[in-house]
């Protein structure tokens, strides 16, 4: 153990790349939605990826640049579904333009779905390094390995966690404070399903908790504020609370 642990403090962890990936993906997401910037920048992009990759010592040999960027015209079809489900879903939204540059949710699924892309494709670390900035910027913790549908909305973002192996299908809307987790913490879980599948058309609202990879939330359910689950809910349920408000005239 000893050894162990001197070996650790030893190492050279390269705390700066939390930086470099910070720079990374805003230059990924800034290409993705602006061809000039894309033509312009491209390359410098590329560079950093690779750059990245040698300081994570990761094998270059094994990590297709080609192969990321040809995913990103699915990708950004991806995230105009999402904004369109944001414009249809959330009476305060006035414009497409105003989901794209200000809504914090999209922007987390936006890192989400790319740095879903690289863990597809094998690359460890930098997924992972991606997911923690969007969720330092944006109060939203999107693991890369979760399974995320077409037409997601996340609405005011902040306190949302969304575990490893969580399915969730499409035309889900989630509001903010919800976990989607696991029920326990056991590190010989590491490769088994430990959190939550939400089918089609499911509405979560505010600090909502679902927890346990066995629990399927049935589609067209709602599961209301601050509500736990832990055992599944079939299809078109509606889940709630029921708690007394007692208000009292002060003298």
């Amino acid at each position: 153990m000893k050894e162990v642990v001197e070996n650790t403090l030893l190492k050279n962890y390269s705390m700066c790349l939390r930086d470099a990936v910070k720079v990374f993906t805003k230059a990924l997401i800034n290409g993705l939605f602006d061809e000039t910037y894309q033509k312009e920048h491209g390359a410098k992009t590329k560079n950093k990826f690779f750059k990245i990759l040698e300081r994570l010592e990761v094998d270059n040999e094994n990590c297709s640049w080609a192969a990321f960027e040809n995913a990103f015209p699915e990708i950004r079809k991806k995230l105009d579904l999402d904004a369109l489900a944001a414009l249809n879903r959330d009476p305060a939204a006035k414009s497409l333009r105003e989901i794209y540059l200000a809504y914090p949710g999209f922007y987390a699924i936006a890192v989400y779905r790319l740095s879903n892309q690289l863990l597809k494709q094998e690359i460890p670390v930098l997924p992972r390094m991606m997911s923690e900035f969007a969720h330092s910027t944006t109060g939203t913790d999107i693991h890369p390995g979760a399974e995320i549908g077409d037409s997601f909305f996340i609405d005011h973002a902040t306190g949302i966690v969304i575990g490893e192996t969580t399915i969730i299908k499409d035309n889900v809307t989630i509001f903010q404070g919800v976990t989607l987790g696991g029920i326990q913490v056991k590190k010989n879980m590491a490769s088994t399903k430990r959190h939550p599948t939400i089918e089609n058309n499911v509405v979560i609202y505010a600090n909502a908790t679902i927890l346990g990879g066995d629990v399927v939330v049935g589609e067209n359910s709602v599961i209301g504020a601050n509500v736990c689950v832990t055992e599944s809910i079939s299809k078109n349920s509606v889940v709630t609370v029921q708690a007394e408000n007692k208000i009292f005239q002060r003298k």
